[in-house]
């Protein structure tokens, strides 16, 4: 955590002339997107992924039709259709839990009081009026559109659009890749996924500022990110 730590504090002080005050936020801002960039690679891959397996549709129709009274043959023969393409179903949800430890890592950095047996320095910084190691009942606290209410605000507008987008999105794919339920698991995701991109407002409200930034971005990234590789 003292490492980490120290890296947040060189990162926001090399941005300290550009953010001033807010530059500790910023840093949590060019840190995501660092993240984000390193896994980019990984989303390449998921998007070739897709690609893969909507070209394998008109071959999983014909399975289906094939072994529509044998479920267990109908699975099997998609799990080698799949092996055979070298395709995997789940390909698309490993950069996301690769960037679950960064985002643990800002939330525990801005809960805890000290790091390394010493006081937390990054708990005193704010975002405009909001501090970074607050939450959005806080805010609230503080009276209806406050400065630091403003901040959330500003978040959540950015997330409900960002949700918006990545809802029809996954909907519209869904349309035109119909769940194949000889995937094990994959007709409960494909009906849960559209809805999942909402959860992003939950985490924004009762997260650390700092980790509900990273939360932001990264989302904000995912969206722009497959709209390119798409």
């Amino acid at each position: 955590m003292s490492v980490f730590a120290r890296l947040v504090e060189q990162l926001a002080d090399l941005l300290q002339p550009f953010f001033h005050a807010s530059a500790t936020a910023a840093a949590i801002v060019l840190f995501t997107a660092l993240v984000r960039l390193a896994t980019h690679p990984l989303a390449r891959a998921a998007a070739r992924g897709q690609r893969a397996r909507t070209a394998l549709q008109p071959r999983i129709t014909e399975l289906r039709e094939k072994h529509a009274r044998d479920p267990e043959r109908l699975q099997r023969a998609m799990l080698e259709l799949h092996t055979e393409a070298k395709v995997s179903p789940f390909s698309g949800l490993l950069p996301g839990l690769l960037q679950l430890p960064a985002f643990f890592l800002l939330y525990h950095l801005f809960s805890n009081a000290t790091i390394g047996g010493g006081p937390n320095t990054l708990l005193d910084h704010d975002l405009l009026a909001a501090p970074l190691a607050g939450h959005w009942t806080d805010a609230l606290s503080g009276g209806l559109l406050g400065g630091a209410d403003l901040v959330y605000l500003a978040l959540f507008a950015v997330v409900a659009v960002v949700a918006t987008v990545n809802f029809r999105r996954t909907r519209r794919t869904a349309a035109e890749n119909p769940v194949q339920t000889g995937v094990p698991g994959q007709g409960a995701v494909g009906k849960v996924a559209p809805f999942l991109s909402y959860l992003t407002l939950v985490t924004v409200a009762v997260v650390p500022l700092a980790a509900a930034l990273y939360v932001v971005t990264s989302t904000t990234w995912s969206a722009v990110e497959r709209a390119v590789l798409s």
